[in-house]
């Protein structure tokens, strides 16, 4: 029989394909098996499929490399429906037990649907078994701090959902025919604005929509003018209107600077959500005292949504906070003022680094014994034979003393005591172009325990924004015409070119960037 040319070519790309994954997998297999990694989650309704994210700081072990986080997607895998509870944590554990990580996850992020919360319950126990969680499972599950945002924002702005229906009905009638974009582009013309797109957004992501009202704002002349030359333009947004677009503009663009700020997945962010957080929450509670009755209504449906999710004292984010100097607990006495919340903090952090000085210990001991086999193979070398047996040199019983010792005495400071003791650090320079990572690095010397413990926290993603993205990929491979690629294939695809991706340090698009539709004006 023979083999029709595109066949053959189709065979020939997909070996090549193969073989290309299986290299980056086993890459990515060596990169993280003296690590421990934090997975994110994301479920595609729609396909019902589920992406499973890995982040890891990449320096804990190897010290000589430049202190980077480390992104990987490790899975695309379709999720047969019904996606129960039983159902999704089944799939998460199979994917951690492919990659043989699963006695090594301490966290996983996932976006705040209800259904999480008894699968990562689920897997949590299933985790349990394998090892003991810090802080007993404490700081396991991380709700998507991105997407709280998102339910906060869109809970206020719906005060005006009259108004950004619309404006979103006017650019897209704007977009529906050439007709009418060249007529509005000749209006913009005349009044010599110098932008030049008007933005249509997805309706599912409030920065898409700010973005959207931002760009409208500044035609709101050419709407005005549109109107008047095209009768059957209905969706006209009064003067009114735009001074409520105007003002909800202004009070959102600290929240899309925050977003953008935890959004990142190529630097620590759980050190830097609290004092954006902060701010946010003196914003929220200014709006609510307004004297113009819509902001006020909209502030208080914000602060509820602040207060169910972050009122009281969240402890991933706060040690985060802790462990990067430039803050201490400088900052969490000034953003909680509560002494009971701080108790609870401090007993935790506590807890924690004994967790860590407990592992510490017992490495150190089962590397005591492992020298001790090797001073006793090594012959005379390592110390005195006796009768064919070896005897340990004093120095070396002095150095085995010491290593034991060293940093556990009772009358000696903990790494952590000296820590909160020292003052915070003050940046001489730009604070937000100072890398965290780096100093403790810098500092491992000095702070052995306590640096291994700040980098792990500091790689715990706070969002789901690095898995999501990878969905936005995946309506460019499984479109209309290759809708029935094998799950193989599509997750070689997916996963793949992440992986090459990061190899030769190429970045996608964020996702704000594909969030919206962007409409040229000529």
């Amino acid at each position: 029989m023979l083999m029709d040319a595109n066949e053959e070519n189709e065979n020939v790309v997909n070996v090549e394909v193969e073989k290309d994954n299986a290299r980056e997998k086993r890459a990515a297999e060596e990169g993280i098996k003296m690590e421990q990694p934090h997975s994110t989650r994301y479920i595609w309704k729609l396909a019902s499929n589920m992406v499973v994210t890995l982040g890891k700081p990449l320096f804990l072990l190897h010290l000589s490399l430049d202190p980077q986080l480390q992104k990987r997607f490790l899975n695309f895998v379709d999720v047969p429906p019904p996606n129960t509870r039983l159902v999704v944590s089944d799939a998460l554990w199979k994917c951690l037990q492919e990659w043989g990580i699963k006695g090594k996850v301490c966290t996983i992020t996932v976006d705040n649907a209800s259904y999480n919360d008894v699968a990562v319950r689920n897997l949590q126990d299933s985790l349990s078994f394998q090892r003991k969680l810090p802080l007993d499972g404490k700081l396991f599950h991380v709700r998507c701090c991105a997407h709280i945002l998102n339910l906060l924002v869109q809970n206020g702005i719906s005060e005006i959902q009259g108004i950004i229906a619309n404006v979103w009905e006017s650019v897209k009638y704007i977009s529906a025919s050439t007709q009418h974009l060249n007529t509005f582009n000749d209006i913009a013309k005349q009044l010599q604005l110098p932008n030049k797109k008007l933005i249509l957004d997805c309706c599912t992501w409030w920065n898409a929509t700010c973005s959207m009202l931002s760009c409208a704002l500044e035609f709101k002349q050419v709407f005005s003018r549109f109107a008047q030359r095209d009768s059957n333009y209905k969706f006209l947004p009064s003067d009114d209107d735009w001074l409520r677009v105007e003002e909800v503009c202004s009070f959102l663009t600290l929240f899309n600077e925050v977003t953008n700020i935890i959004s990142g997945f190529e630097y620590p962010t759980s050190n830097l959500f609290l004092p954006e957080l902060w701010v946010i929450k003196e914003l929220i509670e200014e709006k609510c005292f307004s004297q113009v009755p819509w902001i006020e209504a909209m502030a208080e449906k914000m602060a509820l949504k602040f207060d169910k999710y972050w009122g009281d004292c969240n402890l991933l984010i706060s040690i985060a906070v802790v462990l990067d100097l430039r803050n201490k607990m400088v900052l969490i006495n000034i953003a909680y003022q509560a002494a009971r919340q701080t108790g609870i903090l401090l007993e935790n952090l506590e807890n924690l680094y004994k967790e860590y000085l407990d592992a510490y210990t017992t490495a150190t001991d089962v590397e005591l014994r492992q020298n001790d086999v090797s001073q006793t193979d090594g012959g005379s070398s390592a110390g005195l034979v006796v009768s064919g047996r070896n005897a340990l040199t004093g120095r070396s019983k002095f150095e085995r003393f010491i290593q034991s010792q060293n940093g556990f005495a009772d009358d000696v400071k903990s790494e952590l005591e000296t820590y909160l003791e020292e003052g915070v650090y003050w940046c001489k320079e730009n604070s937000n172009e100072f890398d965290a990572l780096e100093w403790w690095k810098e500092n491992n010397l000095k702070f052995r325990i306590l640096s291994k413990m700040a980098c792990e926290i500091m790689s715990i993603l706070l969002t789901t924004v690095a898995s999501e993205s990878t969905f936005s990929v995946g309506s460019r491979v499984i479109d209309t015409y290759r809708s029935s690629l094998g799950t193989d294939i599509v997750q070689m695809l997916l996963c793949g070119s992440d992986w090459l991706r990061n190899f030769y340090g190429m970045k996608r698009k964020k996702k704000g960037q594909e969030e919206v539709k962007e409409i040229l004006l000529g």
